[in-house]
């Protein structure tokens, strides 16, 4: 148990590194004190524009992958199941960057950092997991609402890609079980986001949401 313990916890102070906080640094401001007060990509773009942003991603996704694919193979030996390891590691990440131990615990909502777990850990869910936020952002526009139900359909794509033989039979329960934690975990960090859509002041991202554009025409 100590030896998960310690990789989990290397995987946590991974997922620590905040991009938009430690960009933010060096620009001189703290970006949780502009827009919507999110440490993450999207607030980034709002407030800062597309080369912050950009590196905001690369910090965010390169974090969550090197803990999955450096932190359960470089020390030790584990005994644990590597796949039920990486898992670990990853959804470790993902709760590092949302309450990161170096920025005073609040950070992002952690969706970049999902996706770069899936990037390390299967593209076929990666490509999955981007189709369904596509599909909602083309049908409501919101980034957030897209965010959550991506993140919420995670365990069906594992159990469907388990079933197409997509993925391999040892990964179907870890990337399930991922998928199930991320998604609750996803739904909470957003919990500010349904607030405002339900009092209608969330704000939509014009250039994506398809439907609007097409009813504006009309």
């Amino acid at each position: 148990m100590l030896d998960l313990f310690v990789r989990v916890l290397v995987a946590y102070l991974l997922g620590s590194i905040n991009g938009a906080l430690l960009i933010g640094r060096f620009r001189g401001i703290d970006i949780r004190t502009q827009g919507s007060g999110n440490a993450g990509g999207t607030n980034a773009l709002r407030t800062q524009g597309w080369a912050f942003a950009a590196g905001v991603i690369v910090i965010d996704v390169g974090k969550a992958v090197i803990a999955v694919q450096w932190v359960p193979t470089a020390l030790t030996a584990s005994v644990f199941s590597p796949e039920w390891l990486a898992a670990a590691c990853g959804f470790a990440a993902v709760i590092g960057h949302v309450y990161p131990v170096f920025h005073g615990f609040r950070g992002g909502k952690g969706v970049a950092t999902v996706l770069g777990t899936l990037l390390a850990l299967s593209m076929p869910l990666l490509a999955g997991m981007l189709a369904v936020w596509l599909l909602m952002m083309f049908v409501f526009g919101y980034v957030g609402l897209g965010s959550m139900v991506a993140a919420s359909a995670l365990p069906l794509l594992a159990h469907y890609a388990g079933v197409l033989g997509v993925i391999s039979s040892d990964e179907v329960m870890p990337l399930t079980a991922f998928g199930v934690v991320c998604a609750v975990f996803v739904i909470w960090t957003h919990r500010s986001n349904i607030a405002r859509m339900r009092a209608g002041t969330e704000p939509r991202a014009r250039s994506l949401w398809l439907l609007g554009r097409l009813t504006g025409k009309l």
